[in-house]
């Protein structure tokens, strides 16, 4: 602990409340003395634990807890800030905005140049990210100042409860979409009683905000309304039924959270959801136990939109089971260790169009119906000879049918594939295994990108040697991630220096980007 005892006022009800030192926040769980320094601390828990360096036990003595062992420090009061109110904020970062400003919340973008008359009043969206807002200010003041907001992102505030947000919320009638990721906000007591203050909300983000999958539910009565809700990288393990909230929602992201697989159909129950998000969820397998292989499944019956990239999906059988999804038309699915015979990536590209009858986009790029039609007649003689071999023995035969679903419905759609057609797979040319990669130095723009071939087999330590040479700098100080020819936006990490570039589905035409760590 510092010995700084400069003066500063304390609230009254400083205990539980939200603080920010410097760019960092934490939660007042004591205040007091701690011998044997004279003046008042502060104990708080740091929303990053790595910050502190205790969990409340000083010296022997216990002053508060923390749910990590290092999560806690003692700061003076003079070193932390307990914010400002929402209007006193709001006025801080709009009187002076530029006009050119851009405003964006949920993919959706406006500029003050769309507002014909420059004031509070006329504001249609208001971003207060990390501006440190602890509540309403003076009741009934938002209503007066700012009453057409319909975009509101409060991330990274100082709001300490949910009964905060309403306050603000209930003031805001035309509110339909809320950030509030990055905040650590207490369960409201009574949710039921908090559902007109959000009765316009359509979308609702709440990022890092360490919550679970239980305090959502209790908390979504308040959210009647609900149609898309992003809960990226909380700590959501156990998926629960949604029983009675969430009936209106259809779009779910739950990106980042290590999901219990075996909970996930509770999923099912949210009849219309149409787009659910999982990437890095460490997905390894569904089931739909309602129906047998090849037929349809009652569950997820609107589901039309599925990202499942960045996962552990190494089975086929994974993608047999989601043909099942009657509505299902676009598909997610890189970063998996899913693999053809020849692990060549086009090829098992070929496997999921064949193997999903009614796909229209994969991975981002539009299926079209002369690739479906190679797709299908690629994937008919890829196991041509299993299937020749597999008939007339009924046992064998119906393995078969279970392992390839859709083979009969392909037969009826193309007919039998001829003995005579059909060819042993050679393994696939080394020549033809080369992609085309463009590196990009994102810390140096002045340096010209670099054009490479390099074996899709390639470990990415490999190519980070490559790169150590031609950067002088060592291989462990890059970080490397890539970008898709084909889908404009996302950007892919390769973390692991032992994985291949076709374990992160490189292709030829993708932009690596290389960082100094």
């Amino acid at each position: 602990m510092a010995a700084d005892q400069t003066e500063a006022v304390t609230p009254e009800d400083a205990l539980g409340r939200r603080v920010a030192c410097s760019e960092h926040r934490a939660t007042v769980r004591f205040v007091g003395a701690v011998p044997p320094t004279a003046g008042v601390w502060l104990g708080v828990e740091w929303d990053e634990p790595a910050r502190g360096k205790h969990d409340g036990l000083h010296q022997g003595v216990r002053y508060f807890t923390c749910r990590h062992p290092t999560g806690g420090s003692f700061v003076r009061p003079s070193k932390a800030s307990f914010g400002t109110d929402f209007l006193s904020a709001v006025r801080r970062e709009y009187e002076a905005a530029d006009e050119d400003e851009e405003i964006s919340i949920s993919g959706r973008t406006l500029e003050w140049a769309d507002v014909r008359e420059r004031s509070l009043e006329s504001l249609p969206s208001v971003l207060l990210r990390n501006c440190q807002v602890n509540g309403p200010g003076e009741d009934g003041q938002i209503l007066t100042s700012t009453p057409n907001v319909r975009w509101l992102d409060l991330s990274g505030s100082l709001l300490c409860c949910w009964e905060d947000v309403v306050a603000i919320a209930r003031q805001l009638e035309h509110l339909e979409a809320l950030q509030l990721s990055f905040n650590r906000l207490r369960l409201p007591s009574d949710p039921a009683a908090q559902r007109q203050a959000f009765c316009n909300l359509k979308v609702l983000t709440l990022i890092g905000c360490e919550l679970t999958w239980t305090q959502i539910l209790q908390c979504a009565p308040m959210w009647p309304r609900l149609e898309e809700l992003i809960v990226e990288d909380n700590d959501i393990t156990q998926v629960h039924r949604p029983e009675g909230v969430l009936q209106e929602l259809k779009c779910l992201n739950v990106s980042k959270n290590r999901l219990d697989q075996d909970s996930l159909l509770n999923l099912a129950a949210l009849p219309r959801l149409e787009h659910l998000i999982m990437t890095e969820t460490g997905l390894s397998n569904i089931h739909f136990p309602d129906t047998v292989p090849g037929a349809e499944t009652s569950m997820f019956a609107s589901l039309e939109k599925l990202n499942l990239s960045q996962n552990n999906i190494s089975e086929w059988g994974v993608i047999d089971e989601l043909s099942k999804l009657a509505s299902l038309r676009h598909l997610w699915c890189r970063g998996n260790p899913l693999a053809s015979s020849d692990r060549n990536p086009r090829t098992a590209n070929q496997m999921l169009i064949a193997k999903l009858p009614h796909l229209r986009v994969l991975n981002g790029s539009d299926v079209h119906p002369q690739e479906r039609k190679g797709a299908e007649c690629d994937y008919l003689k890829m196991f041509g000879e299993e299937w020749l071999q597999a008939r007339g023995r009924s046992q064998l035969s119906q393995e078969f049918a279970n392992r390839h679903p859709r083979y009969s419905s392909l037969i009826h759609k193309y007919g039998a594939p001829e003995e005579g057609e059909l060819t042993k797979r050679q393994p696939f040319a080394l020549k033809n295994q080369l992609l085309k990669i463009t590196f990009v130095f994102v810390d140096d723009v002045a340096r010209t990108p670099v054009e490479k071939k390099l074996p899709a087999t390639m470990e990415v330590q490999k190519v980070k040697g490559l790169l150590s040479r031609l950067l002088k700098v060592p291989a462990a100080d890059l970080k490397l991630s890539y970008t898709s020819a084909k889908v404009v936006g996302p950007e892919y990490h390769m973390d692991s220096d032992l994985k291949t570039l076709l374990f992160y589905a490189v292709e030829d035409g993708d932009t690596v980007l290389v960082r100094r760590s």
